[in-house]
């Protein structure tokens, strides 16, 4: 939505709002805020509200958080008397530069560019989370909230109060759910969102972790984002559409007999890419248990399928062509994501070269003649540091704080004598 600063400033007054969450993520995608008073807010929109960003970068002391007033929200949870908003922030330095980490930023900069050669994007979202029980003392425990599974109903169902619950907070926020239901696993959900323009797109998947696991709360329930919580069920995906057009027309088709070059080129540069930016896509130790397992992809390739393959073209009557990539888990920065994707689909599109998109398709898991995605976390931290195209495609400080906490996770992952129980204690909680 377009607002100026004194409408906001009118609206807040006018509809009780007692504190503005100033929020933003941080590298790895865990949105953080700082709570400002009314009376502050004019100072937000105008010079910035300054915070003690040591924590995050030990290179500089202050940033300012500037809110984006394209971006205001009404917390639905929150109480009515004494509301809560929220804006996404512009990460700044203190003499008003754009600080080099924010990725936020970076993205809306990427875009722009993309713009100026005559493409516009559209993002959607697909993610899973599971539902678990609190114990006694309300710690989150490892039971799931029912046994139920693919598209079940109630009572089979128990996640269905809760789930309708997050869809109408997320509706009332502005962040478009499209639709809802039961996964394979127990007590496991999935939420679809519209598309919408990548920065967005983004917004809301990081803000939508936020509005699950506060609604799973207040239900008593503790939700988890942790791409493979329980070892002898699915895993939790993050699906991403992808929509592109090029002077307005779709870049993509539905068939191998009327996709354009430029599709097929934009699918070939993603292929071609794809394992270099899987430390990014799925950055927990986690993440790759669940590659091959169920429906999760295994291999670099492709299908019209819609079953394990890591892209799926959908056929569907009526739709915008777009792909989807599914090999991602929520746990990832989705500005860093949806950066790395969408680089490595244009570096495709200008080399011309379409030669991986045009590799026959097979339907079956198990194909020599595919490259497997890296099979853990060393694997593909080690490629993405090696690679140009990541070093390229990401602000120098982002490489290297990405790379420095990941190497601190692999080396305290390799020294846990049960790394299951690390892996609880490194995520399940906190993802």
């Amino acid at each position: 939505m377009s607002f100026s600063p004194k409408e906001i400033l009118n609206f807040v007054e006018e509809n009780d709002v007692k504190f503005i969450r100033l929020t933003f993520c941080d590298i790895f995608g865990n949105l953080k805020n700082i709570a400002i008073m009314p009376n502050e807010l004019r100072k937000a929109f105008n010079c910035g509200i300054p915070f003690d960003a040591s924590y995050f970068d030990s290179s500089c002391s202050d940033l300012l958080l500037v809110p984006d007033i394209s971006t205001l929200s009404v917390l639905p949870w929150r109480p009515k008397s004494g509301r809560v908003v929220r804006f996404f922030c512009s990460l700044k330095n203190t003499d008003g530069t754009d600080y080099g980490c924010d990725m936020r930023t970076y993205l809306i900069n990427y875009i722009n560019s993309l713009r100026l050669d005559g493409y516009s994007c559209e993002m959607g979202t697909k993610c899973e989370f599971y539902l678990f029980e609190l114990d006694e003392n309300g710690i989150p425990t490892k039971k799931p909230h029912d046994n139920g599974g693919y598209l079940d109903v109630a009572p089979l169902d128990k996640c269905e109060n809760p789930r309708r619950e997050i869809c109408l907070s997320l509706e009332e926020m502005g962040l478009a759910p499209k639709s809802s239901c039961h996964k394979h696993g127990p007590a496991q959900n999935e939420i679809e969102f519209h598309e919408n323009e990548p920065v967005t797109a983004a917004d809301n998947m990081a803000h939508y972790k936020t509005v699950v696991k506060s609604i799973a709360y207040q239900n008593g329930l503790f939700a988890s984002f942790m791409p493979k919580p329980l070892p002898d069920d699915h895993g939790s995906a993050l699906s991403i559409s992808l929509g592109i057009k090029k002077n307005g027309s779709f870049i993509f088709g539905d068939s191998p007999e009327n996709m354009p070059a430029e599709g097929k080129c934009f699918i070939s540069g993603i292929l071609r890419r794809i394992r270099e930016i899987t430390a990014f896509l799925n950055c927990t130790t986690n993440s790759y248990k669940r590659f091959g397992i169920g429906y999760a992809p295994k291999y670099v390739n492709w299908s019209y399928e819609n079953r394990s393959q890591l892209i799926r073209i959908p056929r569907i009557k009526g739709t915008p062509p777009k792909i989807e990539i599914r090999s991602a888990d929520a746990c990832c920065n989705p500005y860093i994501t949806f950066k790395l994707i969408l680089a490595a689909g244009m570096e495709g599109i200008k080399s011309g070269d379409c030669s991986l998109m045009e590799k026959t398709m097979k339907n079956s898991r198990e194909h020599s003649e595919f490259e497997p995605l890296p099979h853990s976390l060393a694997e593909a931290a080690e490629i993405a540091e090696n690679s140009d195209f990541v070093r390229n495609n990401l602000p120098d400080g982002i490489h290297r704080k990405f790379f420095e906490h990941t190497k601190n996770i692999l080396s305290l992952y390799e020294l846990a004598e049960n790394k299951d129980l690390f892996e609880e204690n490194t995520y399940f909680k906190f993802m």
